[in-house]
């Protein structure tokens, strides 16, 4: 897979909604919440112009049962993809171009959490959201037809920043 990172688009946003709500009638009394999450979901960062979904499920054995209603939608069901308790759908466009994918959890799995503060971190913390950014496009420079290695690049940035964003997401709702 070839590693391109983009400005932000402010379309993503419109892009998400979409999406989330076809996915929300197409899974219908499945769907707990659903989330824009990942970089596209942060303003003013370069991303990789695929819109990354966190679907919050009550069981996540009942989406099981569900995956011919998301191939419907153009998803590819990838299982686990290597985190356990999540199950990981791809969808690519016409042009074989991956678009969005959607990772979705049983409610109260413990990598919601995690998700959703960096989002909301990086959102609130410009500075932070800029270096990532940064990081972000240097890994794309420097591998841009290395898939694993840009992500093995940004493993530590993201791993810092999620420990910060927890404890900042949690000090906010004392």
């Amino acid at each position: 897979m070839q590693v391109k990172v983009v400005a932000h688009n402010p379309d993503w946003r419109r892009d998400f909604e979409m999406e989330a709500g076809r996915l929300t009638g197409a899974l219908e009394g499945c769907v707990v919440s659903i989330h824009h999450i990942g970089s596209t979901a942060i303003s003013e960062i370069f991303a990789k112009p695929i819109i990354d979904i966190l679907l919050t499920v009550g069981e996540i054995g009942r989406l099981d049962t569900k995956s011919s209603i998301m191939e419907i939608q153009s998803y590819e069901a990838m299982g686990e993809y290597g985190i356990p308790g999540r199950r990981f759908f791809r969808k690519s466009n016409g042009l074989g171009i991956r678009t969005h994918h959607v990772h979705a959890y049983q409610a109260e799995h413990r990598d919601i959490e995690r998700h959703l503060a960096f989002r909301d971190y990086m959102i609130a913390n410009p500075v932070e959201a800029q270096a990532y950014s940064v990081l972000k496009q240097k890994l794309a420079r420097e591998y841009p037809d290395n898939i694993d290695s840009y992500m093995d690049g940004k493993d530590l940035f993201i791993k810092e920043h999620e420990v910060k964003a927890i404890a900042w997401q949690r000090s906010r709702v004392k």
